[in-house]
């Protein structure tokens, strides 16, 4: 649950998750970082950064598991211990994904185009957040995700997803590269594209390839957000609109009761 300053979108509830991804509204940054942006790594003002994770950090049942995001497809075990730097700090570990089987251990991923997929057994026993831009999808970010939540929990039947706010086909445009990723791996996903310049340029469909690639790794039932990053100026930010920028932050922990004390703003609640 965010704390009320923090508007927030999320989507249907679950049974023992909580789950939302910040909008740019709530926070303390100014210029383009306005307002609520937690990425250290951006440019903005550290004391402003920080006073933006506290706001965050109220509406929270703990401390969030930040990674150190490299576009990759390695998971981290958040039920173990990061590495600490030799004067105590905590050092978030080189990851694009983590999963959890402990209860209020908040798992945290930062975005400003990319996905946000939160993944969770329907038990409710098991959950995984995955930051997935086109490198880390077509690198199987989903499928190594999948793969831990599984042996984290094999007794676990049927899973779910929910993937965030992220860039809209209408204004991702890939060359050849991102093409060739995708459809030289599987031919299906061609229709994920609309051609744009033959040849050269296309329009790519994030969130259907991350849907599609989750069906095939077997997720049951999967929510896409409806909202675009790029479009909505006023409530997120975006790299490929503005690289001077900030970064959201999708998070997502397992309840301690049976029941999901899941409280953010349903995707209908914003304008």
């Amino acid at each position: 649950m965010p704390s009320t300053a923090i508007a927030s979108v999320s989507g249907l509830p679950w049974q023992g998750v909580n789950y939302f991804c910040t909008t740019r509204q709530g926070g303390v940054s100014g210029e383009s970082w306005a307002s609520l942006n937690v990425g250290l790594h951006t440019g903005d003002d550290h004391a402003d950064v920080i006073a933006n994770r506290q706001l965050l950090r109220a509406g929270l049942p703990g401390d969030p598991v930040w990674l150190n995001q490299v576009h990759g497809a390695k998971v981290f075990d958040a039920d173990q211990l990061a590495p600490i730097a030799s004067e105590g700090v905590v050092v978030p570990p080189d990851a694009d994904a983590a999963v959890t089987t402990q209860q209020n251990r908040v798992l945290a991923i930062m975005t400003a185009d990319c996905l946000p997929v939160v993944l969770a057994s329907n038990d409710g026993r098991a959950l995984g957040l995955a930051h997935a831009g086109w490198r880390g999808l077509a690198a199987g970010v989903l499928e190594q995700t999948m793969l831990a939540l599984r042996n984290r929990s094999p007794e676990s039947a049927g899973w779910r997803a929910w993937i965030g706010p992220a860039i809209g086909q209408p204004h991702f445009e890939v060359g050849a590269d991102v093409y060739e990723a995708f459809v030289g791996q599987d031919e299906q996903t061609a229709a994920f594209f609309a051609q744009k310049i033959p040849g050269q340029k296309w329009l790519a469909d994030l969130p259907a390839l991350a849907r599609h690639r989750l069906y095939k790794a077997g997720v049951d039932s999967i929510e896409l957000s409806g909202h675009c990053t790029f479009s909505r100026p006023d409530l997120f930010y975006s790299y490929r609109r503005q690289a001077r920028t900030g970064r959201l932050v999708t998070v997502a922990w397992l309840a301690d009761e049976a029941a999901v004390l899941h409280r953010g703003k349903q995707r209908s609640d914003l304008p």
